[in-house]
């Protein structure tokens, strides 16, 4: 982001406002927005939310009650108190259609003076609105017509209510007085532009663009000293470096396992919110506007350097290799949270932190017999591979590697035999399937020499034929493997990307090992052990290339368990 654009953001002012404030401004809805749409249920749904909330004490030392809080209206100024809405004129029409009914309770000279809407694509819309009781059933255009609709359902949602002994008082003082829109006062000078870029999604007013309005709200810095504007400035420029940080997707599923494209400093936030909600999309920005409560520099450097510090934490955590790989693993296993991780850092020293995070993975495996595990055991087998080939990764001195978290969520790595399966029978492209291991058939024995007589006797259109050949196959390439060993077990597993596991199926393991060389040579990250697998690292030499061997399979069990012993029980 330019400094222009900073210095434009600088300017804009964010704030809560009651629906009763609201009352003393006049709106304009400019023909670039469209009309009102909202249907009955929309409107009934606003007033069922209003109706079933109840205000409540903050806290026992302030008088302050809870609030309903409405999406946010985006305005610009354009005279004393005439605004132009750039977004939420929907909530808007609906908010004074609301009060326009409420009003219809007190004689004229008593009622409240209503704000006014003026739609510039209907040049009699605010007569119309100024005499809805008289125009609900005018349909001389689309907007009257949603808007006599929304009207219509008004009054029959408070008469129905009316014979419930429904508190007509109460609903009037939770609507005007607890309940908040998000007031966001834009100074650029490009309405349209401002319009487009929060519709079509680029900048949403998330909560952490709202929270950026509060720290860079023009109001905390009125007549103060220039260095102060500068604070702001800094601020503005630390925020993009968090942000641009963050959008490294390698640091990113590092911290976190679910893919967000934009305003990914949001999750910081998040973390630092101490009340959250799950129902109110504006939790997080309503706990930092509490945060703002006095507005004063001291407050806004406090709460920039809190978020200064889960950012400093988490990237040193990224920067040290030994930390990044065992937080990643316990993050990516949902083993802990993030912001467990950051609390305790807080209370403990660094060399107890990585106890700490050892304690962590030994607590998770805890119940976890390796020598048990079956292919069927999904969730675990792939968590033992995952914690398996960060270990060995870890090992090595001279290894300056970091595993990639981000692959393994976003490429759906999973389990893999290693040697084929009989009860894997491919459903289609059978012929492929039978030239790519006739390839690694030897042309010597007898037993190969008939194999082979018969893969050529074969015809395509015979699928009895191929079951029986499959399973001949698959014989001949696990004739090196012990017949009574479970073929399903942990010795027989590793772990895969879902690309190159799509890429041969149920292959033979000489064309798997062929494809695992071929997709390393074109960079494709293969897991260190899968490919210490597949070269035969396992092996005693001169190795058997085109074989899983029982002696394969028992150094890599025996591995497995070295590598692993530590964290195990």
């Amino acid at each position: 982001m330019d400094n222009a654009q900073n210095e434009t953001e600088m300017d804009n002012i964010l704030e809560l406002k009651t629906i009763s404030e609201l009352q003393e401004f006049n709106f304009f809805i400019p023909s670039y927005q469209r009309g009102y749409r909202w249907s009955p249920k929309e409107v009934v749904e606003l007033l069922n939310d209003i109706s079933n909330f109840t205000p409540r004490l903050i806290d026992e030392h302030s008088d302050e009650k809870t609030w309903y809080c409405l999406q946010p209206i985006v305005v610009k100024k354009l005279e004393h108190d005439k605004y132009e809405v750039i977004d939420g004129q929907q909530r808007l029409t609906t908010i004074y259609l609301i009060l326009y009914y409420l009003n219809q309770d007190f004689v004229e000279k008593k009622r409240d003076k209503l704000f006014q809407l003026d739609y510039q694509t209907r040049s009699g819309s605010k007569v119309f609105l100024s005499r809805l009781e008289d125009g609900i059933d005018n349909n001389s255009n689309i907007d009257y017509y949603y808007i006599s609709n929304a009207f219509r359902a008004i009054t029959e949602w408070f008469e129905n209510k009316g014979s419930l002994n429904f508190d007509t008082g109460d609903f009037r003082s939770k609507f005007k007085f607890n309940s908040k829109v998000i007031w966001y006062l834009s100074n650029e000078t490009d309405s349209i532009s401002i319009f487009t870029r929060i519709n079509i999604g680029k900048i949403p007013l998330t909560n952490s663009e709202l929270i950026k309005a509060l720290f860079l709200n023009s109001s905390n810095f009125k007549n103060q000293e220039n260095k102060l504007r500068l604070r702001q400035l800094e601020i503005a420029t630390e925020w993009d470096n968090i942000e641009s940080s963050l959008q490294n997707d390698k640091f990113w599923f590092f911290l976190n396992q679910n893919y967000v494209a934009t305003n990914r400093i949001e999750f910081i936030f998040n973390l630092m919110n101490e009340d959250p909600d799950p129902n109110d999309n504006y939790d997080t920005f309503r706990y930092f506007s509490k945060k703002f409560s006095k507005g004063s520099n001291e407050e806004l450097t406090q709460n920039w350097n809190e978020v200064k510090r889960y950012f400093q934490r988490f990237s040193e955590w990224f920067n040290e290799r030994e930390l990044y790989h065992k937080i990643g693993f316990l993050i990516s296993t949902e083993s802990t949270s993030i912001k467990e991780l950051y609390n305790k850092s807080d209370d403990i020293s660094k060399s107890e932190f990585k106890d700490y995070l050892d304690k962590l993975i030994k607590k998770d495996l805890k119940n976890v017999d390796i020598n048990e595990l079956q292919y069927s055991d999904g969730n675990e087998v792939r968590k033992i591979l995952l914690l398996y080939n960060i270990l060995t990764m870890l090992a090595s001195s001279k290894d300056n590697s970091y595993f990639p978290f981000d692959l393994y969520k976003n490429e759906k790595w999973d389990i893999e035999h290693i040697t084929s399966v009989k009860d894997k029978l491919p459903e289609k492209n059978k012929k492929q399937w039978i030239d790519d291991a006739i390839v690694f058939i030897g042309n010597e024995s007898k037993i190969e020499k008939g194999l082979r007589k018969k893969i050529n006797n074969w015809k395509e259109e015979d699928d009895e034929g191929f079951k029986s050949l499959f399973e001949e196959v698959i014989t001949y390439f696990n004739s090196e493997l012990r017949e009574d060993d479970d073929i399903n077990d942990l010795s027989n597993l590793t772990l895969l990307d879902a690309g190159t596991n799509r890429s041969y199926k149920n292959a033979v393991f000489p064309f798997k090992r062929k494809t695992i060389i071929n997709r390393d040579k074109e960079g494709v990250f293969i897991p260190i052990c899968t490919k210490n697998v597949f070269l035969k690292y396992f092996s005693e030499y001169p190795p058997k290339i085109s074989f899983w061997s029982q002696e394969d399979r028992e150094n890599y069990e025996n591995d497995l368990n070295k590598v692993l012993n530590s964290y195990l029980s």
